[in-house]
């Protein structure tokens, strides 16, 4: 039996971070940092541990991928003759894709609040009437983009468990069954 220890933990302990750390910022960060004393300490609370988080993210990202990768390795016999198989690798990727690009687009819009250091604002997502105009722009993109990461990355964990479903054997017996008696 082939052992994916490593490029399962590194899979799975990088969609956990990723999902729970994007999560957690949108449920606590940006609604503590409009607990500071003023509105550009709300800015500067905010920016500080978003830009905090981004390494962590990225790191956790890199985790993720790297043990895709290795999923994808160790198990692509399965991709051709198990049924169903290739069908949720080919979701898992679009949904991953789909992840990546919200996180990316969500750090660019994050770069540019950041920028400011101190901008006045009511919380990580929430201007102020004195916000500047292209960070009030950004900050109400990010108020929806916080949620949605965290929500399609919490797809992919749904897929994620999808997929460890297919792999037990009496799953693996009857995609593979199917595959040959279907002819698909």
């Amino acid at each position: 039996m082939q052992n994916n220890v490593i490029s399962r933990s590194l899979h799975d302990v990088g969609l956990a971070a990723w999902f729970g750390g994007t999560l957690a910022n949108a449920v606590a960060l940006n609604r503590a940092a409009g607990a500071a004393a003023d509105a550009r300490s709300t800015g500067a609370v905010a920016n500080a541990g978003w830009d905090a988080w981004t390494p962590v993210n990225a790191a956790a990202i890199g985790a993720h991928l790297v043990g895709s990768v290795g999923q994808l390795i160790g198990n692509k016999g399965r991709l051709t003759t198990q049924q169903g198989v290739g069908t949720m690798s080919v979701v898992k990727t679009l949904v991953t894709g789909a992840a990546l690009g919200l996180t990316a687009y969500s750090r660019v819009l994050g770069q540019r609040v950041s920028s400011y250091q101190d901008v006045p604002a009511s919380s990580g997502t929430e201007p102020t009437v004195i916000t500047p105009p292209d960070v009030a722009k950004a900050q109400q993109q990010l108020k929806v983009l916080q949620w949605a990461i965290p929500a399609v990355t919490g797809a992919l964990v749904v897929v994620t468990s999808y997929a460890g479903e297919q792999q037990r054997p009496t799953s693996v017996l009857t995609g593979v069954t199917d595959r040959l008696t279907i002819g698909r």
